[in-house]
Order: structure tokens, then C-alpha cells, then sequence
């Protein structure tokens, strides 16, 4: 038996033994909240033992070594490798954000399943083989070293650091928010100090460890995920189907669904809030039309409101909601139509059924039609070209001890996501199912618990609102808002399943944020430290000196993103959605390019990195209203979060045409092509 052979074998028995003992932790946490121990002592045990568990292993594993901390020593098995491949992959977006929206989308959420599962075959296909062949340490030593030339190093280096510290900030501040919404949710405190305490968390391994520490971290973490998703879900699928595999349960539903979705567009209560809605939107409407004098009248009116108020000696409470109102309100006649437009819009949308639909592109006409289904393949292009462009991604592929098993460790990867993303689907249907037959036609006076509590976690936002709109005390489906992050954290409570449960699923969406949180804040780290301060400011440095380099670059952007996350800049989708068009645009054509095509060089190189880059984020600030864009801006109707479709040919073009009016690369450089490319 080799050495790898004696590790691999090693390795299996620890985890056995783990998941083993975490089986018996839910055991006795179970009786425990049979024997009456308070639901608040049950959370908090999940939190601190999984903590616990994670810095432990960040604490075993602490290292030196350059090649340890960089890339785990190069001997993780493909099998591992793809266990903790999957958990970096399962990010708060797939764990917590992917199943809401299936929920809210219907068929068009699907594009994100779809999109991710096949960017692995990319990876498989045409990248993940070829960099470990190449053996450096990160994307942007790979691209710096392949598009080199007597003239300049690092010049391609450079902007790939750029775009990797770009690309993997967005998508870290997703995770960091996942952290902090499942850490305000089982400790009680406020959102934004968790996120500062699961940021505690996150530093542990990475800052001790490097790759080695995230990497067994990762594996014992996809362990805790798989568990924590299996368990509710099943439960739920065998309480309304008598059937504990949802997979194959599931379809029975949709058709039930949608009989219910139709019997809710008939109802006249049904109706009679849409027009409500609608109403409403027809208000904000004639404020904008009639401003500035509708925005002077209403600062005036709540200017007079709160001086009667204290002229009259009105309650504290009162003059203190006065007061917030007229803080609140507009302070110009431009931020009120940007404001009102946006509460005119919302009234809009919900002034419409808002039934996910199961068909494919489901629309009133042709045009509606072609529009979700070209949006749905543009979605599915940029998730495919972006995940294979990830930097935190592919450099998990440098950790194996071969490409054999590089190669390998994409099925495994594929295989172990499998085992979620098959069940998501499943979950999002029978939580609809549950929630249309135990929730509408409820009363008010009658709401579950898990309503309120969820509504309290964020009184700024709340994740979940339901109001009588109509004021007839019966909830009707249009009166009900559910914030898509929130369904799978949620799905214990809205199936009245035990509290363990619900502890179980927390601490699967904290394993999940903080596997990808991990893997991402050491990306940019690692990147900042070796090829900026290693292969440019100091080549000198030693060993020490680079991972002591690495670990502070590593605290310096967890703050920052901590600090951006407790911002809530936007939903994690669509967070994670401009990171995948952004990686798809800058990365990818270099990436294929300067394998598969000799001719490409640093020039062409340069040129394409920044044209995809660009033309995405001119088309997302262009057409985004976040980013003051406009709808109306748009391509051929394609969405922002699409904006990789544009990017992506700009990249290969740009390369393709500079390169073919520029020199040819150096022979040294094509020699190092054909060794990467040699079976």
C-alpha cells in the first residue's frame, strides 16, 4: 500500500467517526428538547459545536509550509477533494437562496441548476486538468506565467488579481450575509453583529491553516450540509406524501399546485387585494407626476403633523414616529421620484398573480414568450462559463496529487452537489404545497410562531410579511411576502417539525456560507500576497515572510467584506449572479485561450480582460436601477445579471483580433503550452 493509498484510508476512517458522532449529537440533542431544555439553549448548542468543530480543525492543522497553506500539500484525494470542492461550491446561494428561488420563479429558477452543474463540465473539460499540470498556486500565476513575454511579466498577472480580488469580493459579502442572517436568527442578536461573529469563525481556519486547514474543514462541513438538507425535507415529504424520498415524491404535488393557483386567481378576496395593490401603485404614480408641489405638500403635512403633535402635548410614542417619518421622507424632489417609483413598483408586482409557473417559459404572448427563454439560456451560458472561470473554484484543483486525479475530483464534485442540488427542487414544492394548504385561508388572529419570529429578525426589511390588506382577518396568498433566503431556514418551523431540526438546518446554511466564505477570503489573500507582493514587490521574501504577508492581506478583507455584507447591498442571488457574469467575461476567454490556442499572447491577453470586463459592468450599470440603469437600456431584453452573454464574446474577440496584429508569443511560452497539453 502507498503512502497516499495509507492517508486516503486514514482520512475515511476519521470521517466515518465524525459523521458517526454527529449522529449521536442530534440524538441527545433530541431527548434534550424532549426533556423541556429551552429551544434558545438548543440553537446555541448547534452553534457552538459546530464552531467549535471547524476552529478545531483550523487549530490541528495550522501550518507554515508554503505549499501546505497554498495548495494543502498537493495530496488531497480526489474523493475529498471533491467532498470539500462541493461545500466551497454550496455556498449561501445554493444552500439558502437557490431553493427560494425555485419558490418564487418556478421553472425559470431551474436556469441556476442548470447553469451551475453544467460550468463543472467546462471545468472537467477544458481547464481543471491542464492548470494542475501547470502545478503554481493560483489562477493569476497561471495566466501571468502563460502570457509573459521579454517585454513584461506581469503586467496579465496584475489584472488577474484585479479581477479575482473583484470577482470573489462579490461573491464573499453573499456569504458573509448568509453568516449573518443565520447568526442574528439563532443568537437573538442584531444582524450586523452576526456577522461579525460568525466572521470569527471564518478566520479561524483560514488565518491558521491556509488551504490545508479549509480543505478537511470543507470535507467535515459538505458532511453537516448533506445532513442538515436530507433530514427536513425527507421528514416533509413524508408528512403530506407518506413518501420520504422527495425526489421521487415531489411530482405528485405539481399538479396540486397548480388546481390551487387557479382556484386562488378566481377568488373575489383574492382579487379584491390585487385591486388594492393596484390602487396604491396608482397613487404613488400621481405623486410623481405632480412633483415638485406633490414633495413640497407632503414635507409640509408631516412638518405640521409633528408640530401639532408637540404643540399638543402628543404621546412620546407619537411624536417619536412623527419625527421618524419626517427623517424618512424624500430631501428633494428627484430622490422622491426615485423612491415613490420604487414603491409604485412593488404595488405593481404584487397587483399581479404572483403563481410561479411549472411550464417552461410561461407567458401571455409570443414576445413574453421569446423574452424568458432567451433570458433563461443567456442565464445558463454566463453560470456555465463563470463557474469555470471561479477563482476559488479551480484552485481547488491544484490540491490533488496528480491530474488523473484532478480530472477524478470533477465527477466526485459533480456526484456530491448532485446529492443536493436533486433535492432542492423538492424542497421548494412541498414548502409551496405546505404553505398553500395550511397557511392561506388561515386567520390573522391564528398566525403560526414562525411568522413573527422571522418578521423580527430584520424590522428594516422583514423577511417574511403578512398583512390584511383587505382587513377581512382571513390571509389571502397576495397578502403574504416571503423573502426567497429565508425558505430553507425556515422550512423546519413552517412543517411544525421539532426545533432540532430547525437548529440542524442552521447549522447546514452556516457550514455552507462559511465552506465558500473560507475558500474565498484565502483566494483573494493568497493571490494578493503571492503574485503581487511575492512575484512583484518582494521575490525575495521567505516562506514565513509570504504566509505572515497572506494572513494579514486575509483579516484586512474579511473586515472590509464584513463591514459591506452588514450593508445588505442586495439579495444573495443576485449578488453571486453578477459574480458569475463578471468571472464569465474577464477570465474565462484568457483562461481556454491560453490553453487551447498557441497563438494568443500577452497583448491579446490584456485586451480581452478588459473588454469583458467592460462591456459587463457597463451593461449591468447600465440597466440595472440598483446602479441607477434602466430597463428600458437593455439588449435584445436580456437581464443584468446576464450581462456575461455581451462580456464574454467582447473577451474572445478582443484576444482573438490583438493577438492576431501583435507578435507571436515566446517559444519558451508555447513550449510550456504544449507541455500542459500533452496527454
Amino acid at each position: 500500500m502507498t503512502p497516499q493509498q495509507r492517508f486516503t484510508q486514514r482520512l475515511t476512517s476519521y470521517y466515518l467517526w465524525y459523521t458517526l458522532l454527529f449522529f449521536i449529537f442530534l440524538i441527545v440533542l433530541t431527548i434534550l428538547e424532549k426533556e423541556g431544555v429551552p429551544r434558545a439553549w438548543i440553537g446555541y448548542l448547534f452553534m457552538f459545536a459546530t464552531i467549535v468543530i471547524y476552529a478545531g480543525i483550523g487549530l490541528v492543522s495550522r501550518t507554515s509550509d508554503i505549499t501546505e497553506y497554498y495548495v494543502a500539500g498537493r495530496r488531497v484525494p480526489a474523493v475529498f477533494n471533491g467532498m470539500a470542492t462541493a461545500a466551497d461550491w454550496m455556498s449561501a446561494a445554493s444552500f439558502l437562496s437557490l431553493a427560494g428561488g425555485l419558490y418564487l420563479q418556478g421553472f425559470d429558477g431551474l436556469a441556476y441548476i442548470i447553469g451551475w452543474t453544467g460550468g463543472f463540465c467546462l471545468v472537467a473539460m477544458l481547464i481543471a486538468p491542464y492548470i494542475r499540470k501547470f502545478g503554481q498556486y493560483t489562477i493569476a500565476d497561471f495566466l501571468g506565467t502563460r502570457f509573459s513575454d521579454t517585454q513584461d511579466k506581469n503586467q496579465v498577472r496584475i489584472l488577474a488579481v484585479l479581477a479575482t480580488v473583484f470577482i470573489s469580493f462579490i461573491y464573499v459579502v453573499a456569504q458573509i450575509y448568509g453568516v449573518g442572517l443565520i447568526t442574528s436568527r439563532f443568537t437573538g442578536v442584531d444582524f450586523s453583529v452576526g456577522i461579525f461573529l460568525g466572521l470569527a469563525s471564518i478566520l479561524v481556519c483560514s488565518f491558521l491553516g491556509g488551504m490545508r486547514a479549509v480543505t478537511w474543514t470543507q470535507v467535515s462541513q459538505y458532511i453537516i450540509i448533506i445532513i442538515a438538507f436530507m433530514i427536513p425535507v425527507g421528514w416533509l415529504s413524508a408528512k403530506h406524501s407518506d413518501n420520504p424520498v422527495p425526489q421521487i415524491s415531489y411530482g405528485a404535488f405539481l399538479p396540486e399546485l397548480v388546481k390551487k393557483e387557479k382556484q386562488f386567481s378566481n377568488d373575489p378576496k383574492e382579487q379584491q387585494v390585487r385591486a388594492i395593490y393596484k390602487a396604491r401603485a396608482g397613487e404613488f404614480e400621481r405623486k410623481i407626476q405632480q412633483l415638485p408641489a406633490s414633495w413640497e405638500s407632503g414635507r409640509n403635512e408631516l412638518q405640521n403633523n409633528l408640530d401639532q403633535l408637540k404643540a399638543g402635548n402628543g404621546s412620546l410614542i407619537d411624536i417619536k414616529s412623527a419625527s421618524r417619518d419626517l427623517a424618512g421622507y424624500p430631501v428633494s424632489p428627484d430622490e422622491a421620484r426615485v423612491h415613490w417609483g420604487e414603491i409604485r413598483n412593488m404595488y405593481l408586482q404584487k397587483s399581479q398573480p404572483n403563481f410561479a409557473q411549472y411550464t417552461p417559459y410561461a407567458a401571455k404572448d409570443k414576445t413574453e414568450a421569446d423574452n424568458k427563454r432567451n433570458n433563461f439560456m443567456a442565464l445558463v451560458l454566463c453560470l456555465m462559463m463563470g463557474t469555470a472561470a471561479l477563482p476559488h473554484l479551480l484552485t481547488r484543483y491544484y490540491t490533488t496529487p496528480s491530474v488523473t486525479e484532478s480530472r477524478d475530483s470533477v465527477f466526485w464534485s459533480l456526484f456530491f452537489i448532485m446529492l443536493l442540488y436533486i433535492t432542492i427542487p423538492a424542497l421548494a414544492i412541498i414548502v409551496k404545497y405546505d404553505i398553500y394548504t395550511s397557511l392561506v385561508g388561515s386567520e390573522f388572529s391564528k398566525l403560526p410562531s414562525w411568522v413573527t419570529y422571522w418578521a423580527n429578525v430584520d424590522k428594516i426589511n422583514p423577511l417574511v410579511s403578512i398583512i390584511d390588506i383587505n382587513h377581512d382577518g382571513i390571509v389571502q396568498l397576495s397578502e403574504i411576502t416571503i423573502d426567497g433566503d429565508i425558505i430553507v431556514l425556515a422550512t423546519p418551523e413552517i412543517a411544525g417539525l421539532p426545533y432540532v431540526v430547525a437548529g440542524l438546518v442552521a447549522a447546514g446554511g452556516l457550514a455552507a456560507a462559511l465552506s465558500t466564505a473560507d475558500g474565498l477570503l484565502l483566494t483573494i489573500s493568497n493571490s494578493l500576497s503571492h503574485d503581487i507582493y511575492y512575484k512583484i514587490v518582494d521575490p525575495t521574501a521567505s516562506t514565513q515572510k509570504r504566509v505572515t504577508i497572506s494572513k494579514l492581506f486575509l483579516l484586512v478583507v474579511a473586515l472590509i467584506a464584513a463591514y459591506v455584507a452588514s450593508l445588505k447591498p442586495a439579495d444573495i442571488l443576485s449578488l453571486v449572479g453578477a459574480a458569475f457574469s463578471v468571472a464569465a467575461s474577464t477570465l474565462f476567454p484568457a483562461l481556454v485561450l491560453g490553453i487551447f490556442w498557441k497563438r494568443a499572447n500577452r497583448q491579446g491577453a490584456i485586451a480581452g480582460m478588459i473588454a469583458g470586463f467592460v462591456v459587463c459592468v457597463f451593461y449591468m450599470v447600465h440597466t440595472h436601477p440598483l446602479f441607477g440603469g434602466s430597463s428600458l437600456n437593455q439588449w435584445w431584453n436580456i437581464a443584468p445579471i446576464s450581462a456575461g452573454v455581451f462580456g464574454v464574446p467582447a473577451g474572445f474577440l478582443s484576444i482573438c483580433l490583438v493577438s492576431l496584429l501583435t507578435p507571436r508569443p515566446d517559444q519558451q511560452v508555447q513550449e510550456l503550452i504544449d507541455y500542459i497539453r500533452a496527454p
